[in-house]
């Protein structure tokens, strides 16, 4: 099997719930802690041996770019004070020359449209989708393990709610093996009381190459978009699909409750910040 080498990360979508902060500034630009969204999503990536990042970008993205760039007037003020702890940072999160790619998504024409947008970049090979949006630390790794043991495609799951499953992506389970199972089927937001299981689809994907193809012919679906779950429904015709609960926690940074978690939860996680934050809001907690 081709090994995961490159991901495909949407990032052209307007950000409205979080307006007016983003009516100038990307959605995934909004920082978590110290960090943009779109930075915690590449890391995530990075550690899981992702070596090229596409981004499907839209209007008013150029920050995105600007912020995987090298920025030479910064690096040299640094310098020249002395700042070699932010130097060293920087240096540690750039990529190198190459490992980046950006495309643009013209039309708001949906998830399956922005993948089919990335064909050229991916080529002929096996891929992963990332959504911004929803940080899910480690989840890369525990795909691509899944990858390497299955091959085929490859869908993050999550359990929710069966009150909630009208919400989301559902999927039909199938044999399990432990962490993964077969996944026989998916449908988009089922009726309440008619979903096939509580698995929703949770924002990462590793696909094959053929699903550009698919992508290429689908018609519009849901929202009059081109829906990345219809072009799979009819992929799972010809390919195995394998389902991955993912072991941890999602913060969807696209709502500004799940925005919110994420920055306490990560914010607690960091030694430098986490005890101080702590006790700030226990007595915030307290005197409330």
């Amino acid at each position: 099997m081709k090994r995961i080498r490159k991901a495909v990360l949407p990032v052209a979508g307007l950000g409205t719930r979080f307006l007016p902060a983003t009516k100038a500034m990307p959605k995934e630009m909004l920082c978590v802690v110290d960090r943009p969204v779109v930075q915690h999503v590449v890391d995530e990536a990075r550690a899981a041996g992702i070596e090229h990042f596409i981004f499907v970008t839209g209007r008013n993205k150029g920050v995105i770019e600007d912020h995987f760039d090298l920025s030479y007037e910064l690096n040299n003020t640094l310098k020249m004070r002395g700042k070699t702890k932010e130097l060293e940072a920087l240096a540690k999160d750039q990529p190198e020359a190459g490992q980046t790619s950006f495309t643009r998504q013209q039309e708001p024409l949906g998830l399956g449209h922005a993948v089919w947008c990335a064909r050229e970049l991916v080529g002929d090979e096996p891929f992963a989708v990332i959504l911004p949006d929803m940080l899910s630390r480690g989840s890369m790794e525990q795909m691509v393990s899944a990858y390497d043991k299955h091959g085929g495609n490859i869908i993050a799951v999550e359990e929710v709610p069966s009150d909630q499953t009208h919400q989301y992506g559902i999927v039909s389970m199938g044999q399990t093996f432990g962490q993964t199972f077969e996944v026989t089927g998916m449908v988009e937001k089922p009726a309440k009381g008619t979903a096939p299981s509580n698995f929703m689809i949770s924002g990462r994907y590793i696909l094959q190459p053929e699903i550009f193809d698919l992508l290429g012919t689908q018609e519009r679906g849901a929202g009059n978009e081109i829906q990345l779950t219809d072009a799979m429904i009819r992929l799972m015709a010809n390919q195995k699909f394998y389902g991955m609960n993912y072991q941890g926690r999602t913060y969807d940074t696209g709502s500004k409750i799940g925005f919110l978690m994420a920055n306490v939860a990560y914010a607690l996680e960091r030694e430098d910040l986490g005890p101080d934050f702590r006790r700030e809001l226990e007595t915030f907690l307290r005197q409330k």
